[in-house]
């Protein structure tokens, strides 16, 4: 399905309903898509002040049939919003598997599954939250993402050298906390291996809850080196981060991001968008 409203159309033919319900749901140029996201963002913003006030018991006692019933209503809503947006959009599979797409999915699931099996499972509504990241789009801040983008590709690039990282730290848990379990014993609290694990995760972490310490002098000198690991080590996923966000910064110079897809990797000279073909934003020569 064409959209002759979207950027770049010049056709000049009536738009069709769903085209009408497209500009409004998905678009933030007219003054009906601008408000449709205003309410939404508000709606938003109830609907988890509910969830968050139902947790209270207080209020649950006095309140509750009320907050019960506020959260159906805007599960309705949010549940024909959804389907709006699979309708109108001209690719919904696309939309569907999309981060927004899957947010506004699960955001609605909870009050289904607490009805018919979980009833605790109402308190994951608080996923509603994320739809609020919508307001990057309604008030023009959808540039400053293109920093949040090199942070993910960034984190991304260092999955491998991070995993790597993990099970060195997970084997290294493991030798403490076998070693604190035979020096230790039950008698001190280290009744088995992964109790043992759970101290040294805690110990090199620098967390320290204190629930669970050594007593005897060997036990005593083998937490200092497990503290000094701690401290040695905690920095490693810092670098490792660190390191791959100044490639990606470097990279990013020579990238253009579209205003209306917001995706990269634009030529500095491209008129308009090798993914949407909108128009892009010139760069001006001054």
């Amino acid at each position: 399905m064409t959209l002759s409203a979207q950027p770049g159309n010049k056709s000049d033919r009536p738009l069709t309903g769903r085209e009408k319900i497209y500009l409004v749901i998905f678009g933030t140029e007219t003054p009906m898509g601008r408000l449709f996201d205003e309410i939404l963002l508000v709606a938003i913003l109830v609907s988890v002040s509910v969830v968050v006030l139902g947790s209270i018991s207080a209020l649950s006692n006095a309140y509750g049939q009320w907050f019960s019933s506020i959260e159906w209503f805007f599960t309705v809503i949010f549940t024909i919003e959804y389907g709006l947006r699979l309708y109108c959009s001209p690719n919904p599979f696309r939309y569907a598997r999309s981060f927004f797409g899957v947010v506004d999915f699960v955001s609605i699931i909870p009050t289904y599954v607490a009805f018919f099996f979980f009833p605790s499972a109402e308190y994951l509504l608080i996923i509603r939250l994320l739809r609020i990241l919508r307001i990057f789009r309604v008030l023009k801040l959808i540039r400053y993402l293109r920093e949040a983008n090199i942070l993910g590709r960034s984190i991304y690039n260092s999955r491998r050298k991070i995993l790597v990282f993990f099970f060195s730290i997970l084997v290294l848990v493991t030798i403490y906390g076998a070693l604190m379990y035979v020096i230790e014993g039950s008698e001190h609290g280290f009744s088995s291996i992964p109790k043992g694990m759970y101290w040294a995760i805690v110990t090199i972490t620098t967390v320290g809850y204190g629930d669970i310490a050594p007593q005897t002098e060997l036990g005593r000198m083998l937490a200092a080196l497990v503290m000094l690991t701690g401290y040695a080590i905690i920095a490693v996923p810092t670098g490792i981060i660190t390191s791959e966000l100044v490639g990606e910064m470097q990279k990013d110079k020579n990238l253009r991001v579209c205003p209306n897809c917001d995706r990269l990797g634009h030529d500095n000279d491209a008129i308009y968008c090798k993914h949407c073909g909108s128009p892009m934003e010139q760069k001006s020569t001054g």
